[in-house]
């Protein structure tokens, strides 16, 4: 069996690699976390719901953690927000998570997805250029030719498979997708019904099965682009994801998700707790617009999301590792921070340098590590 072994803060972590394909660089929520699902699903005895897989119980201890059945937790921020989320999904109603760029929605929406139903891959991706045929079905066009509309020429799309397959489809960043395409999901939610007017009878008429639903994720910079109509927007229950305010659980988040990609990646790289606090804290300033010594700066235009964090964190781990001694420092930290604050708008710089200046230069005088944060802010004049 494949091994790597992780240095995390001076702890070392052996993992095994032999969940993943070999050729696969991330693998669905239900693979990933499958020895948690078989247990949850061996110890659940609580009620479930028609088509779930688990318990709303169950569920919310996959997403939350539950230290009596050993499950980690994937989700840190409000757990009353799960809980709303596990309701409305058991109503008639779809969920839309909403929120910043980089709170998690995503990775919400595919927890939920893998516990509930027991697969997260009915998933149609939003963009500028979805077309309904995408979301619902369309033709095999030389059996269509040669046969003419019939069940075999038939090739189902995301939603149709999710109703017929009892389980939830997730459809990211739906507001991305033109008001018109947006607005074939209305008799779906509203009737549980997709017509296929090319069939006759009974083949062109899909009733959804129990356990099927609609989860949908919105950036909150991107609603403005395609507004929903007010008629589909009644017919989902919205959750606001929020950024993670607190501090501790960041940085938790930040560790964890980073092992994590250096467990797939498959190298060794220490890790210090100091080096997490001083990333975590960079981003809190940043974000808030104001430092823990109550330093008033300007914040970016850049989304210092806890996401950011984790690509910040391993970009960081990656660099340490193949250019230098595996072991990560404040300057690591601080080069892939600057690509990060200068990629929306070179504006940025002036608020970075600032950063740099006032905040950095102070924390230098009494921190090593900040000293090293320092050491890189010549590649902002550059």
């Amino acid at each position: 069996m494949e091994t790597a072994s992780t240095l995390i803060g001076k702890r070392k972590v052996n993992t095994s690699m032999s969940k993943l394909p070999p050729a696969s660089l991330r693998a669905p929520a239900e693979q990933v976390y499958s020895e948690e699902l078989a247990r949850l699903s061996e110890k659940d005895s609580g009620p479930r719901p028609s088509g779930w897989h688990l318990s709303p119980r169950a569920v919310r201890s996959f997403i939350l953690g539950d230290d009596r059945l050993s499950i980690k937790r994937k989700f840190y921020g409000d757990d009353a927000l799960i809980d709303r989320c596990i309701v409305t999904l058991m109503s008639d109603r779809g969920l839309l998570l909403v929120g910043e760029p980089g709170t998690a929605k995503s990775m919400l929406s595919e927890l939920l997805a893998a516990a509930i139903s027991g697969k997260s891959v009915c998933t149609i991706q939003g963009t500028a250029g979805t077309t309904e045929d995408q979301i619902k079905y369309t033709w095999n066009y030389a059996l269509l030719l040669a046969e003419g509309p019939s069940p075999r020429a038939l090739v189902r799309g995301p939603l149709y498979e999710s109703m017929q397959q009892a389980c939830l489809c997730r459809f990211e960043e739906v507001t991305r997708v033109q008001p018109e395409i947006q607005d074939c999901l209305i008799s779906v939610l509203s009737d549980k019904v997709l017509h296929i007017p090319e069939l006759d009878g009974d083949e062109g008429i899909v009733f959804a099965k129990r356990g099927f639903n609609v989860l949908a994720t919105a950036n909150i910079r991107d609603r403005g682009v395609h507004e929903m109509s007010s008629a589909l927007k009644r017919r989902f229950n919205f959750e606001t994801v929020k950024p993670i305010t607190d501090r501790k659980l960041e940085m938790q988040l930040v560790r964890e998700q980073t092992e994590i990609l250096l467990k797939s990646a498959q190298i060794e790289v220490e890790l210090q707790h100091d080096i997490v606090d001083l990333l975590v804290t960079a981003f809190h300033d940043l974000r808030t617009g104001m430092t823990i010594e109550g330093i008033v700066v300007e914040k970016p235009i850049s989304v210092m999301s806890s996401a950011e964090a984790v690509s910040v964190s391993y970009a960081a781990c990656l660099d340490a590792h193949y250019f230098g001694d595996s072991t990560v420092s404040g300057e690591h930290i601080a080069r892939q921070l600057i690509g990060t604050v200068l990629k929306d708008n070179p504006d940025d710089g002036k608020k970075l340098r600032h950063y740099f200046d006032v905040v950095v230069k102070q924390r230098a005088q009494r921190q090593g590590q900040w000293k090293r944060v320092l050491d890189a802010r010549r590649e902002l004049d550059r």
